[in-house]
């Protein structure tokens, strides 16, 4: 399974956990709530599906009241799929919900993830944060030290296209310590001395 399947695959097991879906709705949804999938298209979206219904982990139900699929045949479309997580489906998304592993790190990946970090554990969610904050700490500093080292061969815009990078990454990992702090903060009022 290729990063992008895998990502989507989380996608759309954790937005069939809220409820169950027709294809478009699915990826109406994963367009405007997850960014990350801005550029897929339904012939990326139905393969997946229909993996995850191999799998065990969705069933497709007919969308539509009887006499409305009876309708619908006799128009000629199709009655509309409606897909929802099984128990196993269920099951799975917690396994992928839990795990914290580099991968999650990554730039689509975490996208993903934060997305869905309401249904996830305070450890996880640190574990994740953490995680990506060293990442983009370690691409910060190669940027730096390439920037040093090539510095005096760029031209004026590519030297600002370079700074606006840096800008970005500094940026996001401003936001990942206000997260972490703001984490830590909640765990700390849970177990304090009074508890």
């Amino acid at each position: 399974m290729s990063r992008r399947s895998g990502i989507l695959e989380f996608a759309v097991l954790g937005l069939l956990r809220e409820s169950p879906m027709h294809g478009y709705e699915l990826r109406k949804r994963l367009n405007t709530s997850l960014g990350v999938f801005r550029a897929f298209s339904y012939g990326t979206l139905y393969p997946c599906l229909k993996a995850l219904v191999a799998n065990g982990w969705l069933v497709e139900e007919s969308g539509s009241a009887p006499e409305d699929a009876r309708a619908a045949s006799l128009a000629g479309r199709r009655a509309k799929i409606v897909y929802r997580l099984t128990a196993e489906g269920k099951e799975h998304f917690e396994e992928l919900l839990a795990h914290t592993g580099p991968d999650t790190w990554e730039d689509e990946h975490f996208a993903a993830r934060f997305a869905f970090f309401g249904q996830t554990s305070r450890d996880v969610r640190m574990r994740v944060l953490e995680g990506r904050r060293s990442r983009l700490e370690e691409r910060l500093e190669k940027m730096r030290a390439s920037l040093a080292r090539t510095r005096e061969r760029l031209d004026d815009y590519t030297l600002e296209l370079q700074r606006h990078g840096m800008e970005s990454v500094e940026r996001e990992v401003r936001w990942l310590n206000e997260l972490i702090e703001s984490e830590r903060a909640g765990r700390d009022k849970r177990t304090g001395p009074d508890q």
